[in-house]
């Protein structure tokens, strides 16, 4: 017996509260700047053909926190944190979490220590659970003291589903930093990305940020 499209999340999902909608927050968060609202509504919208709960709570506080992050800069980002924990459930565990690890890094003297605080309250989470994998993407952001490569290595040291956590790491501290980002990370790109995604296989990393400006101008416009 086939399952109806609408019902993926919930029947026979063991995956549903996984990392797997946090990581497609991107885009949402890129074409709304300024927008946290907005991003976080596209996001659910997304996040909810596959996820529940927690599942969804990631991919909107990312979404949400890219947005943020393109009008802010990195010492602002414990308030944009706080701003953006908004389109979250107060007393859902992924707030909890993120309360958690902004509390300890404010405490800790070293990103190992806030590791150890978040394996001991969090490790018995599955590996890809979303709530883990998203408190070693905060304690990346908020031990890098704004270092673009400190903010994805130490994501990426802390483990668990580390290609998703370097990504959105560096995701964030991109929004945060804007253009200025170190050459060693930028220049063996080429400005260029190679995708799986049919019509868009080799792509200028340029013409994309042009087209993802381009959209975001369109929903302005669409929404004034």
């Amino acid at each position: 017996m086939e399952t109806p499209a609408d019902q993926a999340a919930v029947v026979m999902n063991p995956y549903r509260e996984w990392i797997g909608a946090q990581i497609r927050a991107d885009a949402f968060g890129y074409v709304c700047p300024g927008w946290p609202y907005q991003a976080a509504r596209l996001a659910y919208q997304d996040a909810s053909l596959s996820h529940v709960k927690n599942g969804i709570y990631g991919e909107i506080f990312f979404a949400a926190m890219l947005a943020e992050s393109l009008v802010s800069e990195y010492g602002q980002i414990e308030a944009a944190i706080e701003r953006v924990l908004q389109v979250v459930p107060e007393e859902s565990r992924f707030a909890e979490m993120a309360r958690d690890v902004v509390e300890w890094c404010k405490q800790d003297a070293s990103w190992e220590d806030t590791w150890e605080r978040i394996n001991a309250t969090y490790g018995h989470y599955h590996p890809v659970h979303t709530i883990n994998n998203a408190a070693l993407v905060l304690m990346g952001l908020l031990h890098s003291e704004g270092d673009f490569g400190q903010a994805i290595c130490i994501a990426v040291m802390g483990g668990w589903d580390t290609d998703c956590n370097g990504a959105t790491a560096g995701s964030v501290m991109g929004a945060l930093l804007g253009t200025q980002l170190p050459d060693k990370w930028v220049a063996p790109l080429n400005d260029t990305l190679h995708s799986a995604l049919d019509g868009y296989n080799v792509n200028s990393v340029s013409d994309l940020a042009a087209e993802t400006t381009e959209l975001a101008l369109k929903l302005r416009q669409q929404s004034s």
